[in-house]
């Protein structure tokens, strides 16, 4: 089970995705080649073994990049597993790398520096699953 978030260009008055027009376009990020560039440039220790798709590590969570397959790139889908408060960090880098803002596609909610209770909930919750 992944904790799936969305990032992508939206107006900082923006607080969730019911802010969002219903001709909402985002911004283009930039090709796969410029997205992939400024990733790699803030984040050295992320690996594109394909085209579209990117992996993270970090010391207690690993996380996938999806880019899709679209030109220009329009969003990247990110896809968390593991635990600890240090992936928060990465999720910001990547989205200052593309001058973007990431969504938490469970509740639908931008992330906030200050504010990882999303994170937190999304941990209590598969743990909770997986106890059964």
């Amino acid at each position: 089970m992944s904790w799936d978030l969305l990032v992508l260009t939206a107006p900082p008055e923006f607080m969730s995705v019911g802010d969002f027009p219903d001709d909402f376009e985002a911004e283009p990020l930039g090709t796969h080649e410029e997205v992939k560039a400024a990733l790699c440039d803030r984040l050295p220790g992320i690996e594109f073994s394909e085209p579209a798709w990117g992996r993270l590590s970090g010391p207690t969570w690993s996380m996938h990049l999806n880019l899709g397959s679209r030109t220009p790139v329009d969003s990247i889908m990110l896809h968390v597993r593991g635990a600890g408060d240090d992936v928060l960090q990465t999720l910001f880098e990547i989205a200052d790398a593309v001058r973007c803002r990431v969504i938490d596609i469970s509740d639908g909610e931008f992330l906030a520096k200050d504010a990882p209770s999303s994170w937190r909930a999304f941990q209590a919750y598969r743990d909770h699953i997986v106890r059964g």
